[in-house]
């Protein structure tokens, strides 16, 4: 008989880069996506038992993951205080650098549930997956993602 704790151990294995793809879409500091990631797990933890395996594990750990950085995300713009650094940590300027930067610099302009839309979007899944991990219709799914398109492509830097 596998136990809780084993089931547990064994879905982190298998899922630990989908957590960590996660909370690096929310965080490029590493000991906040670190933090992130253990808020993950614990609230993976907690909700284990009351899986009930309607949906594949997968989305349910899409779903456990954003919603876990999406409130780490708004206690952490409640609290915060502004720190401006005149210090440019990633100094790389060729040009597909640039335009990443430029991407990712906008998508972090996004609200957050765009955000996590994009996120589900660059890592292939499909409208059927995105919508089950976040509660909308595939509808809404493919007209979310036209508009954030959109709006992506008309942002000023």
């Amino acid at each position: 008989m596998e136990t809780l704790e084993t089931k547990f151990a064994q879905m982190v294995k298998e899922h630990k880069s989908t957590i960590f793809t996660v909370c690096y879409m929310f965080s490029k500091d590493q000991d906040e996506v670190n933090d992130l990631f253990q808020e993950v797990l614990i609230n993976l933890w907690k909700g284990l038992e009351s899986f009930k395996g309607e949906s594949h594990i997968k989305t349910w750990i899409y779903r456990v993951s954003l919603n876990t950085c999406i409130t780490c995300e708004r206690k952490k713009k409640r609290d915060a205080l502004p720190l401006d650094m005149d210090v440019n940590l990633y100094d790389d300027c060729d040009e597909d650098t640039l335009q990443i930067k430029q991407l990712y610099h906008r998508i972090g302009r996004l609200g957050f549930f765009d955000r996590a839309i994009v996120l589900l979007w660059l890592e292939s899944l499909s409208y059927e997956e995105i919508a089950a991990i976040t509660g909308i219709s595939v509808k809404a799914v493919s007209m979310r993602l036209l508009r954030i398109r959109k709006q992506l492509k008309d942002m000023n830097d």
